[in-house]
Order: structure tokens, then C-alpha cells, then sequence
């Protein structure tokens, strides 16, 4: 089979494919012949080695898939000809690999296997920092950062399905359509983003930010929150970690929360089951469409890094393999 690897920690540049063997037998894995792999945030961080996971070298980077089930475990729910999305924690830039089978779920047919790749990873994040941790109502207003990526169009049509407004920010004209078509109701460019908001609100502020970037908008960020609001910190595509006055927290009745859905869902390895039939009628019903921005072969999985890097992309970017869809 091939395989995407990194082989030293020089970002993107230092990936290659090659042909490798397909993994050694393991009849208590799911083994799932790829046609279709989403590329993550974290990805790009590990091809540098400042993820916060750090897996030896060489390594297949790769942790949402799509394709069809070639073998699955006796009671697994999973059958040979089964198309499925699966979350390995490695190796999913390749066209073979094994998952356990708490970390696969079916998928409905109207998804293809591209779009259906890039499913786990970002919404099923958002899934548990809408309800989990920020306690999403409907009728609430969010401001959703980094509105065109992978991460903010999962958010936007999560928020549109649970009943929820959403203001998303991007940082160009040029992607004001990525967030539009992804279900936002109002959009404003990143520069003056705070100005914009308290028009959009009357002054009142939102009631929850979806925080994807951190950096320089963070402090901008908490002053755009109604009373009682959220501040949900995703990551840190930004670079920088920001700080917090806490004061601002207990002078305006607001509050920051972190979303670690990897950290919660390792202690509770059912979740992912749980929130996978949660979000399954939202997807047959068309609700949840992972918006596929630029699709590249195996062979350009570097070239498709890099300009995640250069924040080029918009919406889902995905590898496709050999296999039809």
C-alpha cells in the first residue's frame, strides 16, 4: 500500500510517499481500505513536532478517514463492504488501515466518502464544545472565529441546526462565501470584528465565541460577550496562547472554557459512540455537509499541508487515494 510519512520534523516539506507493507493482522481492528482522509490543524503540527502529542519517527500522520470495511471483529456491528468513517489516532494517510471499533461509525448513504472523511475529527470536536461545554440554547447568538476553515464550518452548521444565530469572522472577502454557504447568518472580517458585533447585537454582545484561533482577537473576543456569556477556546491556530485578566471574567459574569474533547473522551471511551448517534439524523437529513474545499492525491499530501499553513484553505481539505468513491 502507500503511505504518507514524515520522516523528520521540517513541516510539510519533510513528508513523503512510498509504498510500505499493509499493517500486520489484528483481528481485533476494523481494517478499512481508504478512499478518502482528512487533513486536520494538528496534522500540520506534528509535521513540525510542536503538537502536543508527539509519536516517533517515522511516523503516518492522518486522524479522520473515510472508506469501505474489508474485515471487522465478530460482534463489532461492522461488515466487509461497509462504508464507514473511522478516527485512527495515526496512520490515516495511507490506503489501508486498522481502527478499533469504538472509533468507527457508519454513515448514512447520502454522504459521499469524501465529504464523509471529514466528519470526525471537527465535528465531532464542535459537537462537544457546543453542548458539552458550552451548553448551547437555541436562540443564542455565536461568534464563530477562523469561520471558513475546517473547525468554523463544522461549527456554523451545528449552530444553524441546533436553532442558534451565528456571526462568523473571516479574514477575507474571499471566504465570506465559505461561511455563508456553511450556514452563517451574518459575516464580518476579522480586522474591526469587535465594532461589527455590537451593531449585529444591538450592543447586547453574544452570548458565546467559538475560538479557534486565539492570538491578538482573544481579548477582543471576551469584550464581544453578552452577560453570562462563553468563550470557548478550541485551539491556537493563531500561534499565540493567549492570557487572561481574570477580572474581566468576574466584573462581567463571563466565563472561558476549554474544550478538550480528546482529553474527555480517552476517560470516556463510549462518547464517541454516543455523539456519532447524535449527530447521525443531522447528517441524513442534510443538516451536516462537510463543505470540501480543495481535494489532492496521496502523492501531494505535503503540498496539501502546506497550504493549510499558508491559510490558503477553505473549508475541508481532503486526500483522496485510488479507490472510487
Amino acid at each position: 500500500m502507500r503511505a504518507a510519512w514524515v520522516t523528520v520534523l521540517d513541516g510539510p516539506e519533510s513528508v513523503v510517499v512510498r509504498e510500505t507493507g499493509e499493517p500486520p493482522a489484528n483481528p481485533s481492528a476494523v481494517r478499512i481500505d481508504v478512499a478518502a482522509a482528512g487533513i486536520t490543524f494538528p496534522d500540520l503540527l506534528l509535521t513540525r513536532g510542536t503538537y502536543q502529542i508527539k509519536p516517533e519517527l517515522p511516523f503516518v500522520p492522518g486522524s479522520e478517514v473515510a472508506g469501505v470495511v474489508r474485515s471487522a471483529p465478530e460482534g463489532s456491528g461492522f461488515a466487509a463492504g461497509q462504508r464507514v468513517a473511522a478516527f485512527p489516532s495515526f496512520g490515516g494517510f495511507s490506503e489501508v488501515v486498522d481502527v478499533d471499533p469504538g472509533r468507527v461509525f457508519p454513515l448514512p448513504d447520502r454522504l459521499s466518502l469524501t465529504e464523509a472523511c471529514a466528519v470526525p475529527m471537527n465535528y465531532m470536536t464542535m459537537h462537544f464544545a457546543l453542548t458539552h461545554r458550552g451548553g448551547l440554547r437555541a436562540g443564542e447568538t455565536v461568534l464563530v472565529h477562523g469561520a471558513a476553515g475546517g473547525v468554523g464550518t463544522a461549527a456554523l452548521q451545528l449552530i444553524r441546526a441546533y436553532g442558534a444565530r451565528s456571526i462568523a469572522v473571516v479574514s477575507s472577502e474571499e471566504k465570506s462565501a465559505v461561511a455563508k454557504s456553511a450556514g452563517a447568518d451574518e459575516v464580518v472580517l476579522a480586522a474591526g470584528f469587535r465594532e461589527h458585533v455590537a451593531e449585529l447585537t444591538g450592543g447586547q454582545g453574544v452570548d458565546m465565541v467559538v475560538d479557534p484561533v486565539g492570538g491578538d482577537r482573544f481579548t477582543d473576543s471576551l469584550r464581544s460577550l453578552a452577560t453570562d456569556g462563553r468563550l470557548l477556546v478550541i485551539g491556537f491556530t493563531g500561534g499565540e496562547i493567549p492570557t487572561v485578566r481574570v477580572n474581566r471574567l468576574l466584573l462581567n459574569n463571563i466565563a472561558v472554557v476549554g474544550v478538550g474533547w480528546g482529553a474527555y473522551w480517552l476517560k470516556h471511551p463510549g462518547y464517541l459512540q454516543e455523539q456519532w448517534r447524535e449527530l447521525l439524523p443531522l447528517m441524513e437529513t442534510g443538516q451536516l455537509v462537510p463543505p470540501v474545499g480543495a481535494v489532492y492525491p496521496l502523492e501531494e499530501a505535503g503540498a496539501a499541508l502546506a497550504e493549510m499553513e499558508g491559510r490558503r484553505t477553505k473549508g475541508q481539505t481532503v486526500l483522496r487515494m485510488a479507490q472510487p468513491e
